[in-house]
């Protein structure tokens, strides 16, 4: 791809300093600055080399940047957005790394300039990790990215975008936003809501049991407590911000919980038998697509 003059990526946590690791690994941009809200972050970011200039404010980040990302949790996004939208220049591509779509455009379409090309998107990839430190160039590899352009976005833009991710080592998916927030709901939000309650469930045991908890976890319960140990910031802005998707998805979740519960009570081997060899079934499809 034709590299970047300049990538201003405003948040330098994992998903930010793996997208600046990953640019500096491919030659992608010519510079690449990052503004934080927290000074440490950037200070450290410029420590590791993994930018080349951390200014002080999101405006001096932005200026005479070609590609902008957002690496902010969602609910940050408008008044970032409107500090930096009059320093944007004609043609820059505005764009970001967050798990909720329709949220984006709410909040930083109406900050964008004419000529100012808005291109959300969302790379499938991360772990529990956070801070500039635990970023890491091959993070992307193999893994997909959406991107999802608002209608109307400029088909060379929204190109671009994907050719980043791309280089990035990521496959690469267009899709309408809204519905990337339904997918994402039972792929990802789903999960994580289901995790923090179940750890959540452990912490409010008497503390014998709690201490025995810990002790002999097996590896359903490891892998809980792996995905609980998220960002709770961001996932509480992902939560609130596609809170109809969430909650449409929880609803069914609900109403299966039941069921199977139900099955239990009376003794119905043959459905419980029945669910878990279709879920088997998913599990290998997973692997299948290399997404396990």
């Amino acid at each position: 791809m034709q590299p970047f003059r300049k990538i201003a990526i405003l948040g330098i946590g994992l998903i930010g300093s793996s997208i600046a690791r990953g640019v500096k690994r491919g030659k992608l941009a010519e510079r690449v600055v990052t503004f934080d809200g927290n000074p440490a972050n950037a200070a450290r970011a410029l420590e590791l080399g993994v930018v080349d200039e951390a200014p002080t404010s999101a405006a001096e980040a932005v200026k005479d940047a070609d590609l902008v990302i957002f690496a902010v949790p969602i609910g940050a996004y408008a008044e970032l957005g409107a500090a930096i939208a009059p320093h944007l220049a004609s043609g820059t591509i505005v764009s970001d790394v967050g798990s909720v779509k329709m949220a984006v455009i709410r909040d930083l379409g109406p900050f964008i300039p004419e000529g100012v090309h808005l291109v959300p998107a969302h790379p499938v990839a991360g772990t529990e990790n956070s801070g500039p430190d635990s970023g890491f160039a091959e993070l992307f590899d193999g893994r997909w990215a959406i991107v999802t352009p608002p209608p109307g976005t400029d088909e060379a833009a929204t190109e671009r975008v994907a050719d980043l991710w791309r280089s990035l080592g990521s496959s690469v998916e267009i899709m309408e936003p809204g519905h990337h927030d339904r997918v994402l709901a039972i792929t990802s939000h789903l999960p994580h809501l289901i995790a923090y309650t179940i750890v959540g469930t452990a912490t409010d045991l008497e503390s014998t049991l709690q201490q025995e908890v810990i002790k002999f976890s097996a590896s359903g319960f490891r892998d809980f407590t792996r995905i609980a140990a998220s960002d709770p910031t961001m996932w509480r802005d992902v939560f609130l911000n596609n809170r109809e998707a969430v909650l449409d998805v929880l609803q069914r979740f609900t109403e299966d919980l039941t069921a199977l519960q139900r099955a239990i009570r009376w003794g119905e081997g043959e459905q419980l038998f029945d669910l878990f060899t279709r879920t088997r079934a998913i599990r290998r499809s997973i692997i299948d697509a290399k997404q396990a």
